[in-house]
């Protein structure tokens, strides 16, 4: 019998158990992989993150494993910009800064920081039933049973499917190449996160340490043919972006659909709660995904800090944290569909350009200010 078990070892559910840890709850972390292994490509952990990770004292181990990053610069396939947004005064404000970091290295400083018998690897959750507890049966015949379960099981989490019975996952009709690679980025790319927007189609790069360089390349699914390499797609973008292409391994390639979570009516049952993904799942075009799970993370332990009750916690939990989801949702997939626009992408560049440093830096402050 455990008292509480958190299901999924992403970064959401490696977050939560650090915070639990903080408060000195006992809890168990399930995770369906064999292990916890380099897979994936590279993030950005924003300063709402960050601020997070300082509290628990693992910014700087994290800072030291990834890349600062003061800039975020939107380009056309010239690499001319079409707008900056600047960090640094948001950075001294709140006395941390964006960092892009290879995803792994950023799960293993979470999972090392907790103890190696509070992870459970290789059980994937199959079945979930409410008796007096929570009766937990995963793919290899273990069955536990748990009073307190929270799911960080991703979009397709099948917490929500069993105990909810709610969720759409709508797709956003692009499809989404992620790359990693060794490669020697002009100085001046070393300090920023660089979005290059053309017809239908995106491409961006971030130094992530030393010489590794994480990019991903988005196009409209149905506007180009599915037989093209992505250096076909990408002919008109400068040659350093062919470059950066040309010179990624097949093996360092992921290609996923990119999909969101039509907003669900509730999070949380009778002992029960849903955090990131599986609750709010957004697309990527405001790096905001993972960021959201690590601040539902904080939000629950902020909760924890006034009362013991954990339903209490979790009805206040999705009042704190609702609004700001649901604006992260809806502004990331307008955002999605404006950037890849096939048509007027001269009128749009014009009219980002237009948009004055001070808005670019109202609406960053609201995505990084933690509500608690």
């Amino acid at each position: 019998m455990n008292t509480i078990s958190i299901i999924g070892a992403g970064i959401g559910g490696l977050t939560l158990g650090n915070v639990l840890k903080q408060h000195q709850y006992d809890f168990t972390i399930y995770e369906s992989a064999p292990e916890i292994k380099p897979v994936g490509a590279g993030i950005m952990m924003a300063v709402n993150a960050m601020q997070v990770f300082d509290q628990l004292g693992l910014k700087e181990k994290i800072e030291n494993a990834g890349n600062k990053i003061h800039r975020i610069t939107i380009a056309n396939e010239s690499l001319r910009p079409i707008s900056k947004t600047e960090v640094l005064e948001l950075e001294n404000q709140y006395n941390s800064c964006n960092v892009a970091i290879h995803r792994a290295d950023l799960q293993k400083i979470l999972a090392e920081n907790l103890n190696p018998d509070s992870i459970k690897l290789d059980h994937s959750l199959e079945k979930i039933e409410k008796k007096e507890n929570y009766v937990l049966d995963f793919k290899n015949e273990i069955q536990i049973e748990s009073k307190i379960v929270f799911g960080a099981d991703g979009i397709k989490s099948p917490i929500r499917k069993q105990i909810l019975k709610t969720g759409i996952i709508r797709s956003s009709g692009q499809k989404c190449w992620r790359g990693l690679l060794d490669f020697d980025l002009p100085e001046k790319y070393h300090q920023e996160a660089f979005e290059i927007w053309g017809k239908g189609k995106r491409f961006g790069f971030v130094k992530l340490s030393d010489k590794k360089v994480y990019w991903y390349a988005c196009i409209n699914e149905n506007s180009f043919d599915s037989s093209l390499k992505l250096r076909d797609i990408y002919h008109d973008f400068d040659p350093l972006i062919l470059n950066i292409i040309e010179a990624t391994v097949e093996e360092n390639l992921i290609c996923n659909d990119i999909s969101d979570l039509t907003p669900i009516p509730t999070w949380y049952s009778e002992n029960l709660c849903l955090i990131g993904d599986a609750a709010h799942a957004t697309t990527p075009n405001m790096g905001q995904g993972a960021c959201q799970a690590i601040e539902d993370a904080y939000i629950i332990g902020r909760l924890l800090e006034k009362d013991r009750d954990f339903n209490a916690v979790f009805e206040a939990f999705q009042n704190v944290r609702r609004k700001k989801v649901d604006y992260i949702v809806s502004t990331s997939r307008s955002i999605g569909k404006f950037s890849q626009w096939e048509r007027g992408n001269t009128l749009r560049n014009f009219l980002m350009s237009m948009i004055p440093e001070s808005i670019h830096q109202k609406m960053a402050r609201k995505i990084i200010e933690l509500e608690m």
